[in-house]
Parts: structure tokens; sequence; C-alpha cells
């Protein structure tokens, strides 16, 4: 029994003397839950709408107020044209487009039956699914009120008037296949943990093993040390893509972009990742503490790129901190290029902001390197 409690003791004191671990069990505990909390809500909400008006009428206006004015939409975009309203489903600023004709309220005060067009982004397809039955509901309520009153101006009854229809099309993922996105989803995931776990359990490896003072006393200069690390990790990073391509074609994801694009993209994701990956090496002192640190810093940055839930319907001060995030430039790349077939005219904005990601941490942590491992 004494030694046994001597064994427990022992385990108390080598615990407390782990502060990565401690920080890292209050933080899954705490922080983590919070966050994830916050984060991992599949309600669809503050919706981006453009709304491309040609009647300008009263009645027009009575039905877009009522999709501002509900709980699922939030900023909206006012458009003369529609071909803005293209650009901003291309681009990825609006989720949803409302197209009211130029005959709209002349029709609904004739008694006639009005179309109205809502165009979604497909692109996820669970958020325009959810978004596809919001407008549906708005659209059928708005109709309700409106043929009731003008049945009680007729005198007619209200199960023989017209109604108004929408006409739904959903772009660039009409069947609304969520494996596409979620297909998508794990190759991005996968590509900036690769990234991250690989040049990390490389660098911690030399610490480990001892052969970190072989290195320095080599002919080979830090940088190329360095270089020696990151072009394996690149090179892997990229094979790896190769396989994921294939299981998304298996998937039939469509690839409607340019697959080289994609390539360089990753390059520049992997870039960005083994910035981070490099400065776990300089808290790191064995493989395992790096993996583990790698997953603490991976769930975060993944619940904060809409590859599990839309940004959007985040909490205001998340989504901000999406923005430091790489997975979410990565992400919203990917997706252009997978499924709106995006070029770099479109795309230069998010890969610019992903590359000066990339110089920022990998700076920051050849500098973090310098100091903790070849000085």
């Amino acid at each position: 029994m004494n030694r046994v409690l001597a064994a427990i003791k022992k385990e108390f004191l080598q615990f407390s003397r782990d502060k990565m671990l401690i920080l890292l069990i209050l933080f899954t505990y705490s922080a983590e839950i919070v966050l994830c909390t916050y984060a991992l809500d599949f309600d669809v909400s503050n919706l981006r709408m453009v709304v491309y008006d040609q009647d300008k009428s009263q009645t027009s206006q009575i039905l877009i107020e009522r999709f501002i004015s509900s709980e699922y939409f939030g900023k909206t975009f006012f458009v003369v044209d529609e071909n803005e309203v293209n650009r901003l489903l291309d681009k990825g600023e609006a989720d949803i487009g409302i197209i009211i004709p130029q005959d709209f309220s002349e029709s609904i005060s004739e008694g006639r039956t009005a179309d109205i067009q809502a165009v979604f982004s497909g692109t996820n397809s669970n958020t325009a699914n959810i978004a596809r039955n919001y407008a549906i509901s708005i659209i059928n309520g708005f109709s309700l009120d409106e043929f009731v009153e003008f049945a009680g101006m007729k005198g007619l009854s209200i199960t023989n008037i017209p109604n108004i229809e929408p006409e739904i099309r959903i772009w660039y993922n009409s069947e609304l296949e969520f494996r596409y996105f979620m297909a998508i989803s794990m190759i991005v995931v996968a590509g900036i943990l690769i990234g991250i776990v690989h040049i990390a359990a490389t660098m911690v490896r030399e610490k480990e093993s001892g052969t970190i003072d072989q290195l320095i006393v080599t002919p080979l200069r830090k940088y190329e040390i360095i270089l020696s690390k990151v072009v394996p990790t690149m090179t892997v990073g990229l094979l790896a893509l190769i396989p994921s391509l294939l299981i998304a074609i298996w998937f039939r994801v469509p690839i409607r972009g340019s697959v080289p694009l994609f390539f360089f993209t990753s390059a520049i994701a992997l870039f960005s990742s083994m910035g981070i990956g490099a400065y776990i090496s300089t808290v790191s002192s064995n493989l395992q503490q790096a993996l583990l640190i790698a997953f603490f810093v991976l769930f975060p940055l993944m619940f904060l790129s809409g590859t599990l839930v839309p940004i959007e319907s985040m909490p205001a001060s998340l989504q901000y901190l999406s923005y430091l995030s790489p997975v979410r430039y990565y992400m919203e790349i990917t997706l252009g290029i997978f499924l709106k077939g995006n070029g770099l005219t479109i795309l230069w904005p998010k890969l610019i902001s992903l590359f000066a990601f990339g110089v920022i941490l990998f700076s920051f942590s050849l500098y973090r390197l310098g100091k903790k491992m070849y000085v």
C-alpha cells in the first residue's frame, strides 16, 4: 500500500511540474469549451443579402423590409444592376440575391401571380438549404398577407386568390450536396494539419535525439538548416494533396477552377502553417508535447475558419477573430476554385492575405528558432 501511495504521489509531483500540460488542460476545459459553444451553432444567421429592386414600389419595399427585419439576415447590399448581384455572389460577399421584377407591385395590385427571383450561393450546401427555407417562409408570409388584403378589398374567397411564385436558384452546388463542402473542408484541414505537425515533429525530433548539436557544427548556415526542414514538409504537403483530389473526384466534387492554381494556393497555405509548426517546435521539448500543442492550436483555427459552421453565424467578436485564422483564407480560396471556378482576378485579395499571414508567422518563428535552437 505504501508503495502505491508513493507512486501516486510521484505522479502528482510530475504533473505539477509540467506547466505546459496544466495549461493545455485548463485551456481545453475552459476557453476551448466557451469558444466551441459560441462557434458551433448550426442555426444560420446574419446572412448577407444583395437586393436588385427593379420595381422600387412601396410593396417591394415592404417585402425587402421583411427580409431585413428577420433575425436571419444581416448586412444588405442594394444594387442597380443584375451583374452586381452576380459579382457579389462570385466574390463570396453575399449569400443570397433577391431580384424583384418591374411589374411586381402591379401584378399584386391586379391579383395576378407575381414572380420574384432568389439566388443562393451553394458553396456551403447546409447554409444555402437553410437560407432557402428562410426565404420561402418570408415570401410565403408576405404573399399570404398581401393577397388576403386583396381578397378582402375585392370580396373574393382566399381559397381562389393567386400568390407570389418565388423562382429559387442555387448556384455553384445546385443539388445542395453537403459532401462537396465537407470534402473540401477536410482537404483544407488536412493540408494545414500536415504543415503544422510535420515541421514541428521534424524539428523537435532533432532535440530529442540530440542531433541538433551535430547539425550546428556542420558547415551549413542557419537558413540552410531551416530550408532543409521546410522543403521536405512542402513536398510532402503538396504530394499529399494528390490522393485528396482523387478522393474529391471520387465523391464527384466539381473542380471548376484551375488545378495548378489550387496547388499554388496550397503551397502558400503550407508556408503559413509551417510558420505555426516551427513556432510550436520552439516551445516543445519532446514530440508528444509538440503534437499536443499542434492539435491544441489547430482546433480553434479550424472552428474559426468556416469549415464547420458559417462565420456569419458566429458572434461579431468571433467573426473578427476569424481573420487571424489562415485556415479561413485557404478555405474561402479553395471553395472558390472548386465550386465557383474563380481565378486570380477574384481570389488575389485572399491570396495576399494568406501569404502575408505566412510571412509574419514564419518571420516570428525563425526569430524564435534562432534564439532557442541555433544560437
